[in-house]
């Protein structure tokens, strides 16, 4: 089988898993309890903050908050960031995003969607009028889930700041995080990720905030995570994200070579008689998008299924989603004959060159019998 859907989720790291085991059977003390055994947990937690922390900052000016996932991270930093005046986000958003942002304007909170490019990054110029002296928080996606456009938050974060210091900024890095070398920067406040789109195990995301930023909780409780995030730490999880982050930006560079080349003979090897694309060329390698006008992506994503290919039609976070057509592509101006035949195609280190060669002869076969039983 070959597992070309890599953006929803991708294999748990096998080595990561193994050194990561001893804190469910030998170590599963509670990192809160005040005996020795509890306390050395908490130890271990701190080893794994400061060595998460230092793969996306090294100037020891954030910090960060360990959750569930990376939905619960940006909830979080929406709820907490959007109290106030008016937030302004994009229409290119994850759901968890999205989503939470039109929670706030069901509460009365003035909320404004900057348009997108075509490519599903978004219009900087449209989001930047709508900031003013009374924007409260704005959220921007790293990493456009749906297409892979890569947006440049620091410069974005730095625009924002410039028209509203006190605005707070978020960036959902859930698809950036462990695949795009980049620095948090002085005007970033908050920032999501997540481990199981790295190759850690699903229930543990991050939410990394500027030190000193005043954020309250969440989830309330007993107080841990330094009062900003109450339950009994997953010590599993947040080790095995600690050893997987710190193997994935050990080889970052190589893997984002690796990468583009998976993406770019992928496209090369598409039928471009049959396939559009509708990933940026400067995009993130690990998703390529392209559509298919006239047929159900969701069609031939099963028929690729049974020849052995793994495939998605988009944000997998959206599968319950009864609409039929991608709000994002939709947002990217596409038709709803396109936005009917998307097909997310996303990566991983683990895949070969041979999977991809595979993949695209299966695509191309499917979509081209399809396209002459209906001629």
């Amino acid at each position: 089988m070959i597992y070309l859907d890599n953006a929803a989720t991708t294999r748990p790291d096998a080595e990561c898993l193994q050194k990561a085991e001893k804190y469910l059977d030998n170590y599963y003390y509670n990192p809160s309890a005040l005996y020795a055994e509890g306390y050395n947990i908490q130890l271990d937690l701190r080893k794994a903050r400061r060595n998460i922390l230092s793969t996306v900052c090294a100037d020891g000016k954030f910090d960060l908050i360990f959750t569930s996932c990376g939905t619960e991270a940006d909830n979080q930093a929406v709820f907490c960031g959007g109290k106030r005046g008016n937030v302004v986000t994009t229409l290119g958003e994850h759901s968890a995003v999205f989503n939470a942002a039109n929670e706030l304007k069901q509460r009365g909170i003035d909320v404004r969607f900057a348009a997108l490019n075509g490519d599903g990054s978004v219009n900087v110029d449209d989001l930047l009028n709508l900031v003013d002296d009374k924007t409260s928080l704005v959220s921007v996606i790293h990493v456009n889930n749906e297409t892979g456009a890569i947006n440049d938050i620091g410069a974005i974060a730095a625009g924002v700041k410039s028209k509203n210091p006190h605005a707070l900024f978020h960036s959902d890095g859930v698809q950036a995080y462990g695949k795009l070398n980049f620095r948090l920067t002085k005007d970033i406040d908050l920032y999501s990720a997540s481990s199981h789109k790295i190759g850690g195990i699903k229930g543990t995301g991050v939410l990394f905030k500027r030190k000193n930023l005043a954020v309250k909780p969440f989830i309330y409780g007993g107080g841990q995570e330094n009062g900003l995030r109450s339950g009994t730490e997953n010590v599993f999880g947040i080790k095995d994200f600690e050893y997987v982050a710190v193997k994935k930006y050990s080889k970052i560079s190589e893997n984002f070579c690796f990468i583009r080349k998976l993406n770019d003979l992928l496209w090369d090897r598409l039928d471009k008689n049959l396939f559009m694309r509708i990933s940026p060329m400067a995009n993130s390698p690990y998703i390529l998008t392209v559509g298919v006008e006239g047929l159900r992506g969701e069609t031939i994503m099963h028929e690729a299924d049974d020849n052995g290919l793994i495939i998605g039609t988009g944000s997998a976070c959206s599968s319950n989603d009864k609409k039929r057509y991608s709000r994002v592509i939709l947002a990217c101006g596409k038709s709803l004959s396109v936005a009917d035949g998307i097909l997310r195609l996303s990566f991983s280190p683990e895949n070969t060159v041979a999977e991809v060669e595979r993949a695209a002869d299966i695509l191309n076969r499917i979509v081209k019998n399809r396209k002459e039983m209906m001629s």
